[in-house]
């Protein structure tokens, strides 16, 4: 998802893929050929049959899925690969345990007494899981933004283990694990000052302090009388300033799709007054926000509710760095103005003389 400075905005999204090798570039394909269908190039006809000939593109479609949506890569030249690349013998060893199996290291047996690796074309070299090393979710999500203040972001996942076939989680879900967002808000001369370094202000506030000496010493200027700020409109004392907002989530997705958390994130930052990104960010993924909420007394019990978000703000062409969380910790990699590059997974501070 992207939007630029004249808040152009644009979206896609995959699911239900099965031979994908990156998801996330044929999300990419799709939104770059989706683009060009809207912009009057249209690369497909809604009248032919086969998403793969000559005609089929993306005609400006949102999400979409399946066969339908891998074909159309397969034309792009997103790579494919066969479903046996997948395999992992810790993801598969994490589904055992899921469904209350033993963990087995000799053996993938249990199927028919056949060993699927075999019958399936997987290979046995894959290190095990011992049941005491922390096991990732598989969620990855990246925000961005550029020097001319287009912010995008981008999530994938290898969704929830054992899941029920053909649940749609959170990840391709738009406005629920991720969102982009950028709008023109008035803002008042005070508020714009105080936005503003001790330095700014005492230049550009120039105009204010010079009618106050006017008033204080005419003799500076001779024949001249103050105009009071009375007598401006309520136009000229404020301005417009531009913001934007990039996110992107990871956690219980069925938490984030009940209540669209980033959406909901960006419209508090919005539609709130005085309402910043990182308290936005806080009241839906924080500890005690929304997302933990809507678990109820199930929260702490069943992993629900539990999740956080990233993401970027951006006002008058000034980035900030956002993130929240509600669990033990979230992995999170981002780099600061001047190139200092930061990673963290808990919410302090990490010694480093420790």
């Amino acid at each position: 998802m992207t939007t630029s400075p004249h808040c152009h905005k644009r979206t896609t999204a995959a699911s239900l893929l099965t031979h994908t090798r990156n998801p996330i570039l044929l999300a990419h394909a799709l939104l770059l050929h989706g683009n060009g269908d809207l912009s009057g190039h249209p690369s497909s006809s809604p009248n032919d049959p086969d998403p793969s000939g000559p005609l089929g593109g993306a005609q400006g479609h949102c999400h979409l899925s399946g066969p339908v949506a891998e074909e159309l890569g397969r034309k792009w030249g997103v790579e494919m690969v066969e479903k046996s690349y997948f395999w992992t013998r810790r993801r598969w060893e994490q589904h055992r345990r899921g469904l209350q199996q033993h963990l087995a290291t000799d053996t993938l047996n249990g199927i028919g007494g056949k060993d699927v690796r075999d019958e399936q074309g997987y290979w046995g070299d894959e290190p095990g899981w011992d049941g005491l090393e922390y096991l990732p979710q598989g969620t990855v999500g990246c925000v961005v933004l550029d020097a001319e203040g287009t912010i995008c972001v981008a999530t994938s996942t290898g969704g929830l283990t054992n899941k029920l076939s053909g649940r749609i989680g959170d990840t391709p879900t738009v406005g629920a694990g991720f969102w982009a967002e950028s709008w023109v808000e008035r803002v008042s001369r005070g508020e714009e000052m105080m936005a503003k370094s001790p330095l700014e202000r005492i230049v550009l506030g120039w105009d204010e302090w010079k009618g106050v000496l006017v008033d204080c010493l005419p003799g500076l200027t001779p024949g001249y009388q103050g105009v009071s700020d009375n007598d401006a409109s309520e136009q000229e004392k404020t301005s417009l300033r531009r913001r934007a907002v990039a996110m992107s989530g990871s956690g219980n997705g069925d938490a984030f799709l009940r209540i669209a958390a980033a959406r909901t994130t960006a419209a508090i930052a919005r539609y709130s007054p005085h309402t910043s990104l990182a308290s936005a960010f806080n009241q839906v993924a924080g500890p005690g926000g929304k997302l933990q909420n809507s678990a109820g007394d199930r929260w702490g019990k069943t992993g629900e509710g539990e999740g956080g978000i990233i993401g970027i703000g951006l006002v008058d062409g000034v980035g900030e760095v956002v993130y929240d969380f509600n669990c033990g910790g979230m992995f999170r990699t981002w780099v600061e103005k001047g190139g200092r590059e930061r990673v963290m997974v808990f919410r302090e501070e990490y010694d480093s003389k420790a």
